[in-house]
């Protein structure tokens, strides 16, 4: 297939989404960009979600993981379910009772301005290292299959892909992000779909028989029972279920879609409606793993002994080239499979990294002015004045997002997916334990030490981490690093803390 054919496919789908921005972002105001007016409808947030949720990460590594792993990837995806939950009837009504803007507000009233800034830095950091992480994703597997043939460099693919998600949110923010990502998650669920219905059928399938394949190559196994493994299915559930809670319910990308919506019934709706799609969607992602093994298996592809990084390694091999991992998709589907199912997995790649990009900036930029810079505090200033920071903001955060994509560019070990779930562990402990702090106790934090023990809690549980097996008798930690990493930091403050609670004054 030609690359410019699929280049000129991008383009197209960059103007579309360049018109809706155009259209939706008409009249726009502070208010547009931050939380779409309060006017969203839940429905229309809660499809768009899915594709937010779910990234490029899970368009390209989730199936590339079965040929190892199964579906154990699904134990944490029940965990999610159960968040969510807790999200809808936990923090949605706390958010909505006290009319925030940025959810890390609440840090302010309950626990002072230490601890709400702290908060809000932390948050910071978690979205901009994963929203990067899944944005390299998407652009390493452009530049390598589409673009290195016409000789555009990966750094040239980068700035481009960047300034045009610039382009189309700079403006309008979360009333845009809405409908474009509506938009994304539908192109990406119908690639979904069609890639999964084509393997189906070339290889002679219906759906009994091309599950009951997959079963016969324990692909479909999804519950491990070894507790001392870190895919032991009670750590999967509960580490799912906080990662859920915290990059959901505490992640202020999330939420501004959220509270766009205009009352907390239709907010917990999305919620709930969200919760059921997502693991639908995500048990599709897997079976098309599983039948990508099989598909590649009929071209002539096998498993075998490699040597990765100085250490023989199971991996599958295609024409003697290793396609493990986040290879297996696109290079089956713009290699072996025709021409129209390149286009429509190129179509799916880029709707899937888009909805956590575009809204990851609009999400970060709130949060540093809102929280960081108190724009809408502030007593004087102006729609215009707060507009023009914003904007300034907007394009430094743009600026960050290229430095982190180089930067993991030389860090990439083949499947980002686990990565992404560590860099969360440790990003997003502190933040849940101020928040269950503030909610579950009565007591008051030492200002002072709040930036130490955040610090200190994923500090301890980075070098627990590396001793695990070792100091805890074989026991390997795997995504209940999160829960640890919270526990920790609740503990430390706990200790650290004092009787009564701090006057509640902020504004949101």
């Amino acid at each position: 297939m030609g690359a410019g054919l699929l280049l000129f496919i991008v383009v197209i789908y960059f103007a579309v989404l360049l018109g809706i921005a155009f259209y939706t972002s008409r009249h726009s105001t502070n208010e547009s960009f931050f939380i779409g007016n309060r006017s969203s409808k839940w429905w229309l947030v809660a499809f768009g979600m899915i594709g937010t949720s779910l990234s490029g990460m899970t368009f390209i590594s989730v199936p590339g993981t079965v040929g190892k792993a199964g579906f154990d990837y699904f134990q944490v995806v029940i965990g999610y379910f159960i968040g969510y939950f807790a999200v809808a009837f936990i923090l949605l009504p706390l958010y909505y009772r006290m009319k925030l803007t940025s959810i890390y507000t609440y840090l302010d009233h309950r626990l002072g301005g230490t601890s709400y800034k702290t908060g809000a830095l932390f948050f910071i950091l978690s979205r901009t290292l994963g929203a990067t992480l899944r944005l390299y994703l998407v652009i390493k597997v452009l530049e390598k299959f589409v673009l290195s043939v016409m000789g555009i460099p990966f750094e040239v693919t980068s700035i481009v892909i960047l300034g045009l998600i610039l382009l189309y949110t700079f403006r309008g923010g979360v009333k845009t992000i809405v409908w474009t990502d509506t938009l994304q998650t539908t192109f990406m669920l119908l690639a979904l779909i069609v890639c999964v219905g084509f393997i189906i059928h070339s290889l002679h399938y219906d759906m009994g028989t091309a599950w009951q394949a997959m079963s016969q190559k324990g692909y479909t196994r999804i519950w491990q029972t070894d507790p001392l493994s870190p895919g032991f299915f009670m750590k999967q559930i509960l580490g799912g279920a906080f990662i859920t809670i915290a990059m959901t319910g505490l992640d202020q990308e999330m939420m501004q879609k959220n509270i766009s919506v205009s009352n907390l019934r239709d907010s917990k709706k999305n919620m709930l409606t969200l919760s059921f799609l997502q693991g639908m969607v995500v048990f599709i992602f897997l079976s098309l793993g599983g039948l990508l093994y099989l598909y590649g298996m009929s071209k002539g592809g096998v498993f075998q002994n490699v040597l990765v990084n100085g250490k023989m390694q199971m991996q599958f091999v295609l024409n003697g080239k290793n396609i493990m991992g986040d290879d297996l998709f696109p290079v089956l589907a713009l290699q072996y499979m025709p021409p129209f199912i390149g286009i429509i997995f190129i179509i799916g790649l880029i709707s899937a990294l888009f909805p956590s990009a575009d809204g990851a900036l609009t999400a970060l930029t709130s949060s540093f002015c809102i929280d960081i810079l108190g724009i809408r505090r502030k007593e004087g200033m102006t729609e215009q004045q707060q507009k023009r920071i914003r904007l300034i903001v907007h394009k430094t955060f743009a600026l960050v997002f290229l430095a982190c994509v180089f930067i993991f560019r030389h860090i990439d070990n083949g499947s980002l997916i686990q990565l992404l779930l560590v860099v969360a562990g440790y990003t997003y402990g502190p933040l849940l334990a101020l928040f269950v702090f503030g909610i579950f106790t009565k007591r008051q934090v030492r200002s002072e030490l709040v930036p130490i023990v955040c610090i200190a809690a994923p500090v301890l549980c980075y070098i627990l981490k590396q001793y695990d097996t070792k100091w805890l008798g074989g026991y390997t930690i795997g995504t209940e690093l999160l829960i640890i990493n919270a526990g920790i930091t609740f503990l430390l403050l706990l200790l650290s803390s004092k009787k009564g609670r701090p006057t509640e004054g902020a504004t949101s």
